[in-house]
């Protein structure tokens, strides 16, 4: 009965919408309409990534391991739960933000990493801060990097990894049983659904974080976000979510409402009007370069803060960025 007391009955209606959606467009619509219903998975999973982040931030309930639970089916396929929850918790650090060696979600390389890069990387990553490019490419380089990086750091122990990946073989071990044995779609098919789903979270990380001097400046408010917002789960409001990581997801537009033009002098006009205008200014030109601002003269990188999850290669999660592609060593000079 604690646990209904204190039950956030908008978050458990998603998951119920999430999940019905994704098992309706597998069972009832995949044997008629197969192309339709991995799209809609496609659809389901995104949202899903989004309240996997809601989860790992205390919602709907204040358990961590029901919480943990409830959206425990890796939909994603790729990343599990918990390595997701300890680089993002890790990320909400926001004198670190951007930080190519301390923020896991950053995407941004320092000079001595990117003198490190060959050039087809090079090119590759150039492409990527496009926005175009991050939809196409970005999912596939997470997914390079971070797998890349994974195996390391299990076989040295780091803390919580190795239980986080066995956690994730036996809910993975399920999901390709529905999938599979249950729906009759074929693993490679699914894939395309994991890695839509990424795609369609790239919308959203695309342009959350920038360098900026002042760290209230490094966050994006995005103000009307449409479909994209119910998707993200009002994570277009993402400077608000940084200053209030514990208000559910239901509550941000209210926080914003009610003192928006404080918000918006308080991150410094980093400010979009919707997804839109996002899509016309950077769909094929960088918004970012790829070489950290402050980090252009190839001086050593700042420490690594006690407890930080950065990994050697790129980030995990539904936003995640792109250091995982290069050795240890190079990233590190």
């Amino acid at each position: 009965m604690r646990v209904l007391k204190h039950l956030e009955w908008p978050t458990v209606a998603m998951l119920a919408a999430c999940y019905g959606l994704w098992f309706v467009s597998g069972l009832v619509v995949f044997p008629q309409f197969p192309v339709l219903a991995l799209g809609m998975m496609t659809v389901a999973t995104a949202l899903h990534s989004s309240l996997q982040h809601e989860a790992l931030h205390g919602h709907p309930t204040r358990s961590a391991a029901l919480n943990e639970l409830l959206v425990g089916l890796p939909l994603g396929v790729v990343y599990p739960y918990r390595r997701f929850k300890q680089m993002h918790l890790s990320h909400h650090n926001d004198e670190r933000l951007t930080d190519p060696y301390d923020d896991p979600e950053s995407w941004y390389r320092s000079a001595v990493t990117w003198r490190g890069l060959g050039a087809p990387l090079r090119f590759l990553l150039k492409v990527n801060n496009t926005l175009a490019g991050r939809l196409i490419l970005g999912p596939g380089l997470m997914i390079a990097g971070f797998l890349a990086s994974e195996p390391a750091r299990v076989l040295r122990g780091e803390r919580g990894v190795r239980q986080a990946w066995l956690n994730h073989a036996a809910v993975l071990a399920v999901l390709v049983w529905i999938v599979w044995g249950v729906m009759g779609i074929h693993p490679l098919a699914y894939l395309t659904v994991a890695y839509g789903g990424m795609s369609i979270i790239a919308i959203r990380t695309y342009c959350e974080h920038q360098w900026e001097t002042d760290p209230n400046g490094r966050t994006v408010i995005i103000e009307r976000g449409g479909i994209f917002g119910l998707l993200f789960l009002n994570n277009n409001l993402h400077y608000v979510h940084h200053k209030r990581p514990r208000a559910a997801w239901y509550e941000l537009p209210g926080l914003y409402r009610a003192e928006s033009a404080e918000w918006r002098k308080r991150n410094g006009g980093y400010v979009f009007s919707g997804y839109w205008d996002i899509v016309r200014a950077f769909a094929f030109r960088a918004k970012e370069p790829v070489v950290h601002p402050a980090l252009r003269t190839g001086e050593a990188p700042a420490p690594v803060s006690a407890g930080s999850f950065h990994p050697v290669g790129l980030s995990a999660g539904p936003q995640i960025g792109c250091n995982a592609v290069v050795p240890a060593k190079a990233d590190r000079g």
